[in-house]
C-alpha cells in the first residue's frame, strides 16, 4: 500500500471525521470492521520508474502473470481510493483497473481462487500484475513464498455495483450487498485444508524480497474525489465449505514466458526476434486474438520467477521497455 498524498484540508477534514477510530485494531484486538470511507477513479495516465500505466474500465480484463502481496508496513495506511488498507481484509492493488473493482484471482499452481475488492494502485515491480492482501495471499496459498503464478479476472456485475455504490451509496448499502461482501477475518481463526490436485506450488521470492518495497505514487493520482466505497462485510462460510469463500479449481500445467511484444504483423516480430536472439531462447508465437491473428515475441520458458525477473530485467535494459512475464 503506498503513502498517500491529500490536500491539507482534505486531510485536517478526514482527521476529524476518523477522531474516533484512530486505527483498525477494535476493542478486542481484532481488526475493526469499519473502514475509512474510499471514493470511486480511474485516474489518469502516469508513469513510475521509466514504464506508463494508462488506467482505463476494461470489462474485458483476463490476464496471467505473477502476483505478490503486502502486508504489515503498509497496514492503516490510505489506499488510492482513500480507504484505509487492511491486511486482514481481502482487498488487492492494481496498476490499471478502476478503483473500487472485484476480480476473481486464482492461484494456477495450487487451484484456489478467491474475489479481491481491488482498492489499490500498484504494484510497481514490472514482473507483477497485482498485489493482493496478506490475508488473500494465506487463503491463495503463496504468504511463505511471496510470490505466485495467478490468473486475473474482472468480474462485470460485481465490479458495476461496487462502483456505483462508490459513486454514490452508503456504507451501509455497501454491506447490505450481497455481490461485494467481501470477508475482513481474523487470520489466527482460520485453517485451510489441502487444495485438490494440488502441487508443490510456484517457486518465487522470500516474503520480505518485495512485497513492501514499492514507490510512493505521484501527487496528481491521489486526489480524493468524494463519494463513498464503504467497507466490506464480515467474513462467512462459502457455499463449499472453504473460509472466506475459495473455491478450488482444476490445476493444469502452466509456464513462466517473457513476453517481449505483441504484433498484427509477422515481420515486425520477426524484426524484434532477431534483435533478441542473443539474450535467450526467442520464440515467434501466434494466437487469435478478437478473431486476428497476433504474433507474440517471447522468450522462455523458465522454471521460476527468479529467473524470469531476471530475463525481463535483461529484456527491458535492451531497450524493450513494454516486455512483461506472462504465465500460459
Amino acid at each position: 500500500m503506498l503513502h498517500r498524498l491529500y490536500p491539507v484540508l482534505g486531510l485536517l477534514g478526514l482527521a476529524l471525521a476518523l477522531a474516533g477510530c484512530s486505527s483498525l485494531t477494535g476493542s478486542s484486538g481484532g481488526p475493526a470492521s469499519n473502514n475509512a470511507q474510499g471514493y470511486y477513479k480511474i485516474g489518469n495516465p502516469y508513469q513510475i520508474d521509466g514504464a506508463w500505466y494508462y488506467p482505463a474500465t476494461d470489462w474485458n480484463y483476463d490476464e496471467t502473470g505473477i502476483a505478490s502481496w503486502y502486508g504489515e508496513p503498509f497496514h492503516g495506511k490510505y489506499t488510492a481510493n482513500g480507504e484505509l488498507y487492511d491486511m486482514n481484509a481481502l482487498t488487492a492493488a492494481h496498476r490499471t483497473l478502476p478503483l473500487p473493482s472485484i476480480v476473481q484471482v486464482t492461484n494456477l499452481d495450487n487451484g484456489r481462487s478467491i474475489q479481491v475488492r481491488v482498492n489499490d494502485r500498484g504494484p510497481y515491480a514490472r514482473g507483477r500484475i497485482i498485489d493482493v492482501s496478506r490475508r488473500a495471499a494465506q487463503l491463495l496459498g503463496f504468504d511463505n513464498m511471496g510470490t505466485a503464478k495467478v490468473r486475473v479476472q474482472i468480474l462485470v456485475s460485481e465490479s458495476m455495483q461496487a462502483q456505483s455504490l462508490a459513486q454514490g451509496g452508503s456504507g451501509s448499502q455497501m454491506a447490505a450487498a450481497p455481490l461485494i461482501a467481501l470477508p475482513i477475518t481474523q487470520v489466527s481463526a482460520q485453517s485451510l485444508p489441502p487444495p485438490q490436485a494440488a502441487d508443490a506450488g510456484a517457486p518465487g521470492n522470500p516474503p520480505a524480497a518485495n512485497n513492501d518495497a514499492r514507490p510512493a505514487q505521484p501527487l496528481a493520482l491521489t486526489q480524493p474525489a468524494g463519494a463513498n466505497a464503504g467497507p466490506p462485510a464480515g467474513p462467512g462460510p462459502s457455499p463449499n465449505g472453504t473460509p472466506d469463500g475459495v473455491k478450488t479449481v482444476p490445476v493444469t500445467p502452466t509456464h513462466i514466458y517473457v513476453q517481449a511484444g505483441a504484433f498484427g504483423r509477422e515481420d515486425n516480430a520477426a524484426r524484434l526476434k532477431q534483435r533478441l536472439d542473443g539474450i535467450g531462447n526467442v520464440q515467434v508465437v501466434t494466437a487469435k486474438v478478437n478473431g486476428a491473428e497476433i504474433y507474440r515475441v517471447r522468450l522462455g520458458p523458465v522454471d521460476s520467477v527468479d529467473q524470469a525477473d531476471s530475463l525481463l530485467n535483461k529484456v527491458i535494459n535492451s531497450g524493450v521497455s513494454e516486455a512483461k512475464i506472462v504465465v500460459d
